[in-house]
């Protein structure tokens, strides 16, 4: 498993990362399984969110509940979660009072004194970043956050936080995969007359985020758009898959390991969120950590998904 040091910040991440929003219905057996399988495979690093599972911070308590970890364990692992979201609405709430309100929730749920990142959960139109910047200072200072990021924020909208608070955005989330990965193939056909490739739905976030190290993290490494399904063994994408496999073949990992290393192998030092409770698929997803992808084959899979590569 690759790490790294995540710029702005002394902590360690893999490169792929155990997203937990779908332990709510688990046993302590099962989530214990999940958890032991991924730091088995050196996935180290979790990430959660106040919104996951059955009311409030549901998957927070329900992960603290199974695990009890003791003090070195905790050490051990990077706890990342997210606030800002709000049900029922939904709607989005980044005022002072909220963030700092919803940490002191995470963290009386997941039983720590501290949550290593925070993450503001999607843009809030209303944001007032004199308000972010203020419940950073407090919660930094108060020792209960030890680095901050955002989710699916644009470069303009980490511009206009980064006018304000004291703390480097250290990540954003977003959605990313071979399949959904207009953050790279409309720059690499920009400009082409009556392609759609080329519409700007993108304004530089991968390169804003390696202009400033803000690590970026790829959620829904496997969709083939927004929650339509897995594009791993879709009849809807036969050729994809065929590269796929014989890529796996090549370097001897399952398939899904293929999906996670065409994303590592990029130069920006990405993040891969999985959100399986599989154990089979957190440990094959771990192997795509270390598949060196070469050029031309980085560039057949993009290919193959239906982008141009002109």
């Amino acid at each position: 498993m690759k790490t790294f040091t995540m710029p702005g910040t002394d902590i360690t991440a893999p490169n792929v990362v155990l997203g937990l929003m779908r332990i709510q219905e688990k046993t302590d057996e099962e989530v214990r399984a999940i958890v032991g399988a991924a730091l088995d495979a050196g996935i180290t690093f979790v990430d959660h969110a106040d919104l996951y599972g059955s009311g409030r911070h549901g998957c927070e308590r329900r992960f603290a509940e199974a695990m009890r970890l003791t003090p070195s364990e905790r050490e051990r692992l990077v706890i990342q979660t997210k606030t800002g979201i709000m049900h029922p609405g939904p709607y989005f709430d980044f005022s002072y009072e909220h963030i700092v309100e919803s940490v002191d929730e995470s963290l009386a749920a997941l039983e720590s004194d501290y949550i290593d990142i925070l993450l503001l959960h999607r843009p809030d139109a209303l944001v007032e970043p004199e308000e972010v910047a203020r419940a950073f200072d407090d919660l930094s200072a108060a020792g209960k956050v030890r680095a901050f990021g955002v989710s699916n924020h644009t470069a303009g909208q980490m511009e206009l936080l980064r006018k304000y608070v004291n703390q480097p955005i250290v990540a954003n989330q977003v959605q990313l995969s071979i399949t959904h990965a207009p953050l790279i193939a409309q720059g690499i056909a920009a400009n082409m007359q009556d392609l759609d490739q080329s519409i700007a739905r993108d304004d530089g976030i991968v390169d804003y985020c390696r202009l400033h190290d803000i690590t970026v993290q790829a959620w829904s490494p496997f969709q083939a758009g927004f929650f339509t399904g897995p594009f791993l063994g879709s009849d809807r994408y036969p050729e994809l898959n065929a590269v796929v496999d014989r890529l796996a073949k090549k370097y001897d990992v399952p398939p899904i390991a293929i999906a996670v290393a065409w994303i590592t192998r990029h130069p920006a030092r990405m993040q891969v969120v999985i959100g399986t409770t599989d154990i089979e698929r957190i440990t094959g997803s771990a192997q795509g950590s270390d598949v060196p992808l070469t050029r031309p084959e980085w560039y057949e899979l993009l290919r193959t998904a239906g982008y141009t590569v002109p």
